[in-house]
């Protein structure tokens, strides 16, 4: 069994299934570093033919990934190009989805914005039904969501949803998110771990062809146009600019948002009245 560093921990289960562990405290905020990590990963898995299944799941209990860094640490990554030829942001989601290799969020703890949008991703979600807190909170901060959960969520729980989803900029539990089609399931915490690997080592034992064959054919049908999801991003990126959008950043900044472990667990609950004096 092999293991790398932080901010990603790779364990190789065994040569068809790694595990990949957010490990990048206090929050595992979606930063440039982890996108860099996220990349680095990416061409190991495509040098890797053996591999068929990984798993992403975080090492703190409270923080699957928190969202988007608001401080500016962000680097190029909206701007940079990459493999795919497109920005790094969206590419690495985009190379996520399209990979031969089947992707399994097991989810415990926030997972909001960019975070939610990097699961939406993945192929399978699973969620810990006592400890999930998932959602789109970007509209309650002036934005919109600009990394795919405008254009995947709808296919995933409908128009309707998606809209209470985004509009509504709030906190969805592990039931009501399985109960949307957000995630595939919500189980007991006590059950995800046993789920997840048992399904993950099934899958690895599988052809990969037959894998790859099945998941590329489902993608033809299921996924959004690279033009859809650079329109968002370049939208979202001119939504920063905005006056209203700095000023609520400034207001989450000063409140403790990416600082106080408290505050950054309830968040979108103070969205409503962000500006109120």
């Amino acid at each position: 069994m092999a293991e790398s560093a932080a901010p990603l921990r790779v364990i190789e289960e065994t040569p068809p299934y790694w595990r990949v562990v957010f490990d990048y405290p206090p929050f595992n905020i979606l930063d440039a570093i982890l996108f860099q990590g996220l990349q680095d990963l990416l061409a190991r898995m495509d040098a890797s033919p053996s591999l068929r299944v990984v798993v992403f799941e975080s090492a703190n209990p409270e923080f699957y990934l928190a969202h988007f860094d608001l401080t500016g640490k962000t680097g190029n990554i909206t701007t940079a190009v990459g493999p795919s030829g497109l920005p790094i942001l969206t590419d690495t989601f985009v190379r996520i989805t399209r990979s031969p290799v089947a992707s399994i969020a097991k989810i415990r703890g926030c997972v909001r914005g960019a975070s939610s949008e990097f699961v939406l991703a993945c192929d399978m979600r699973f969620a810990s039904r006592e400890n999930t807190l998932l959602g789109q909170p970007e509209v309650g901060v002036g934005v919109h969501p600009g990394g795919g959960g405008t254009e995947r969520l709808p296919h995933l729980v409908g128009r309707g949803r998606a809209l209470e989803i985004i509009l509504g900029a709030n906190d969805f539990d592990g039931d009501t998110a399985e109960r949307y089609g957000y995630v595939n399931r919500a189980l007991p915490d006590a059950e995800l771990d046993g789920f997840v690997d048992t399904l993950a080592r099934r899958i690895a034992s599988f052809d990969r062809r037959a894998v790859a064959a099945a998941k590329s054919l489902v993608n033809q049908v299921s996924l959004p146009s690279a033009d859809q999801l650079l329109d968002a991003l370049n939208s979202f990126q001119t939504a920063l600019t905005w006056t209203e959008t700095q000023q609520r950043i400034e207001a989450l900044l000063k409140r403790g948002l990416q600082q106080d472990s408290s505050f950054e667990r309830r968040w979108p609950a103070v969205l409503g009245t962000l500006l109120e004096t």
